[in-house]
């Protein structure tokens, strides 16, 4: 197995566990990567998940030679895996917090893309390298970079495969936080704790509005007080009355 699943309180953590080859994805772990986001979906005690990479290095990208033969007819996922890259498939409905060391590159940064808070070690590099082998980016980063960074920096960095650092990656909004390395996991998980610590039904439903107003914001506004409305009959609406009446930290249950 190149795919560490723990679960923690409310969070499950994910690893990529490859360390030999730097982490660089097979068909094999690709697949196993998808069946542990499907189980971060279908855990109804796992409410917030956090990604990230044992070894000096979050990711060299795809094992090409490996990989490569299969690339023609897409990548597909076994029922109930989830695709970690939100390109096919059922979406995924709860958050990722992701972190980041070394080397992290192509499919790596596609996957720090298609999570919903990124941390990044100092020291760490990036590069999004397809242009210069011939192909082009297809896990997400030709959509979603230029969501983060705006379109100057994203074609900056998709248009020519060069290496960027940690601090080139905060400024453009790839990573939220840059922290000193060795620190990039405990601070996501302790980020993924405080997301845990709040009602689990209003951060699903945040994550969605947020994710459909990427698509659509004139459909999305239509659907605020539509969604809210099942939200005020949950008894973790009641529980963050209750809290705030008594002066206490809300306890919820995801009901």
């Amino acid at each position: 197995m190149s795919i560490t699943v723990e679960r923690r309180e409310h969070l499950l953590l994910i690893g990529l566990d490859r360390v030999d080859k730097r982490n660089s994805f097979t068909t094999d772990m690709l697949a196993e990567l998808a069946a542990a986001y499907g189980e971060l979906e279908r855990d109804p005690d796992a409410w917030v998940g956090v990604l990230f990479a044992h070894g000096d290095h979050f990711t060299a990208g795809l094992d090409l030679a490996q990989v490569a033969p299969h690339l023609g007819d897409g990548l597909t996922f076994a029922k109930g895996s989830v695709d970690p890259w939100g390109i096919a498939g059922p979406a995924r409905t709860k958050p990722v917090v992701a972190a980041a060391q070394g080397w992290c590159l192509t499919l790596g940064i596609e996957l720090l893309l298609a999570s919903d808070v990124r941390i990044a070690a100092e020291g760490t590099r990036f590069a999004q390298i397809e242009i210069q082998r011939g192909i082009y980016p297809f896990g997400g980063a030709t959509v979603r970079l230029p969501q983060a960074a705006g379109w100057g920096n994203a074609m900056r960095w998709l248009l020519t495969g060069d290496e960027f650092d940690a601090a080139e990656a905060y400024r453009i909004g790839l990573v939220q936080e840059v922290v000193p390395a060795g620190q990039q996991v405990d601070r996501a998980i302790e980020l993924a704790s405080r997301i845990a610590a709040q009602a689990p039904l209003g951060v699903r439903a945040t994550l969605a509005s947020a994710r459909a107003a990427l698509d659509d914001p004139t459909a999305a506004l239509s659907r605020l007080a539509a969604d809210l409305h099942p939200l005020l009959t949950s008894a973790d609406a009641a529980e963050g009355v209750q809290s705030f009446i008594e002066r206490r930290k809300a306890v919820f249950t995801g009901k």
